[in-house]
């Protein structure tokens, strides 16, 4: 189920969404959508290079309005739908958890 609430996380799908979006309009040039499962490798399936980690990176930023550290950029974090959700999530934690703190 995809919820479409703008500048909200909730959903389980809408992040995944976007990133498949993204992914097939402006690295894949694709207008019939992403043809991979989620937890396909970006890599591996040959769908995006080192310059499309870059494009991953500044998308994740702007999209989620995340700062993402270098250090952070890794396969682990970058290299399907599945583990940039699961990280952009996990960014969003942190970020909502440093918020609630006076």
């Amino acid at each position: 189920m995809q919820i479409n609430h703008a500048g909200q996380t909730g959903g389980s799908e809408q992040i995944e969404s976007k990133i498949r979006d993204f992914v097939a309009r402006n690295i894949l040039f694709a207008e019939d959508g992403f043809p991979h499962s989620d937890d396909a490798s970006f890599l591996a399936t040959g769908t995006i290079d080192s310059l499309g980690v870059l494009d991953l990176v500044t998308f994740a930023g702007q999209e989620f309005g995340l700062q993402v550290e270098p250090a952070e950029v890794t396969p682990e974090n970058f290299d399907s739908v599945s583990r940039l959700s699961s990280f952009i999530r996990s960014k969003q934690r942190k970020a909502e958890d440093g918020c609630v703190s006076p």
